[in-house]
Parts: structure tokens; C-alpha cells; sequence
């Protein structure tokens, strides 16, 4: 049976070809538990929490890989992000009164930012049209233009679970090998949501490319772990100025703050905020 919640890296030891492979049920449950959402919000956002951790994969430091998709349509925003612990949460906004079953209507006019934040260095954005038939080409579609890499990715999610599968060239392989690669992304597109629901991860990869030499690394788990604090929301207030964050209080008798990924609420009374600012409201 597959584990609940793991990420997989394996590489072929024969050709230049990386791959990944993420299975999610109870982080994808968690998140989707929190919100109640439609039936195909819920399994676009399961893909998009597969794809983020598909492509957390690339992180050597410490920091955040987002994926944030906004449009038009009847998914206002989907985004989901996953540190280097493989720390996972996500959320998507909709609009109550309208439906779309494609991808395409789903998103319509939509723009797909892919950010990686570190917490020492320079943030990085890429940003791609969200022209494609499905997420999983769209990303396809950022690899090949901002990074210039052969990537090959299968995402699925329904009610219960999510899963995601990469192969990617590596960087030296350019144009070498298409005969292998054309072939391992073939015995790829055959795996089923089904196969990636029921069984581990070395079971699937055993299946797909039996008759390749493939090294696979130890499994990672993947948990639902937001990163609000009150901390973070005292930062927040904070940033507002002295002045602001005064009369904010006084309309209101308390600052509230709501994490919108995992309903945490935050309440900094008068005494909160004087802490904050280091002593008390000089009248």
C-alpha cells in the first residue's frame, strides 16, 4: 500500500534523467478539510499541492517554492506552497454562483507565478501565461521556457487523494539521449491515478521502468504545516505603523487576524499592541 504522505527522488543511472514522485492523502485531507470546496476546486487545488512539492525538489536551501495561479474565471486564485521539510499548505478562492468542468474555463485569463523565496539571498519569480489544456502542461510549459529543460509531469487528485510524477532532463543532457527519453516518458504517461493511490512509491517506479537501472532515494515525508504565527501577525500590525494600528483599534476594540490557510485566528487587544510598540498609548 502506498504511505500517506511521502515525496520520492530517483535518477537513471544510465541516462542524464532525474524523476520525482509525491503521493499526498492526509495533508491534501487536512487542507482541503478546511474549506468547503467543490469537487473540481478541490482536486485543481490537489494538484496544485502535488505540483508545488513536485517542484520543491529543486530547493538546496532554506526557503519557500509558491505556486500561485490567478485568473478571470471561476477560480479566482489557487496557490500552494512547500518548503525544503516538504512542509505543505494551499488555498483556492471561487466564486460560490459559477462552474466550469475544463481547465481552461476554470482559469480563463489566467497567469501562473512560480516564486521561490529563501530566507538568505535574492527572491525568484517566473511568471507563464496559463495557456495550456491542463496545470501539469503549464508547468511543462515554465520549465522549457525559464529554465530550458525537458520536464515531463502527470498530476491527479480526486477526493481523497493527490499524487504528481516529474522526469526531467538534467541540465547536461540538452539534446542527448531524446531516443531514452522519449521512451521513459512514454512508460511514464501509463501509470494510473489508481497504481499511484494503492501502491509505494518503489512498487510504482519498479512497474514503470523495470527494465531500467534506476537509483531511488529515500522517501521524505510530505506534512500540511502552516507557517502562520502570532508572530508573523504581530509583524503585520506592526508594519501598519503606530498611528494606524491605534485607530484600527479604537474602531474596532481588538485587532483580528485570520489565517485563511488554516483558520488560526489571531486577537491583539490594547495591551497587545502596547507591548508592540513598546509601552503605552501616550494620550
Amino acid at each position: 500500500m502506498a504511505s500517506s504522505d511521502s515525496f520520492n527522488r530517483f535518477i537513471f543511472e544510465e541516462h542524464d534523467i532525474r524523476g520525482e514522485l509525491v503521493q499526498l492523502a492526509t495533508s491534501y485531507l487536512d487542507v482541503i478539510g478546511k474549506k468547503d470546496y467543490p469537487d473540481a476546486v478541490a482536486a485543481l487545488l490537489g494538484e496544485s499541492m502535488a505540483a508545488a512539492v513536485l517542484l520543491s525538489g529543486t530547493l538546496k536551501f532554506d526557503g519557500i517554492l509558491s505556486l500561485q495561479a490567478k485568473s478571470t474565471g471561476p477560480i479566482s486564485l489557487l496557490m500552494a506552497e512547500c518548503n525544503q521539510h516538504r512542509h505543505i499548505r494551499a488555498i483556492a478562492q471561487w466564486h460560490q454562483d459559477q462552474y466550469a468542468d475544463c481547465f481552461q474555463s476554470q482559469l480563463s485569463n489566467g497567469q501562473l507565478a512560480i516564486t521561490i523565496d529563501p530566507k538568505q539571498g535574492q527572491r525568484y519569480q517566473g511568471i507563464v501565461p496559463m495557456e495550456q489544456n491542463t496545470l501539469a502542461q503549464c508547468l511543462e510549459n515554465y520549465f522549457e521556457q525559464s529554465e530550458q529543460l525537458e520536464t515531463f509531469i502527470l498530476l491527479f487528485a480526486d477526493e481523497e487523494k493527490a499524487a504528481g510524477l516529474m522526469l526531467q532532463k538534467l541540465p547536461q543532457a540538452k539534446n542527448k539521449d531524446e531516443d531514452a527519453w522519449n521512451r521513459l516518458c512514454q512508460l511514464a504517461q501509463s501509470v494510473t491515478f489508481d497504481e499511484l493511490k494503492t501502491l509505494d512509491a518503489q512498487e510504482v517506479i519498479h512497474r514503470l521502468f523495470h527494465e531500467e537501472t534506476v537509483r531511488l532515494y529515500p522517501s521524505e515525508p510530505v506534512i500540511f504545516k502552516c507557517s502562520c504565527s502570532r508572530e508573523r501577525s504581530a509583524n503585520a500590525i506592526k508594519s501598519l505603523g503606530k498611528a494606524d494600528a491605534y485607530a484600527l483599534l479604537a474602531q474596532q476594540k481588538s485587532i483580528d487576524i485570520d489565517c485563511q490557510f488554516c483558520n488560526e485566528h489571531y486577537k491583539f487587544e490594547l495591551k497587545d499592541i502596547d507591548t508592540l510598540f513598546s509601552g503605552p498609548k501616550v494620550h
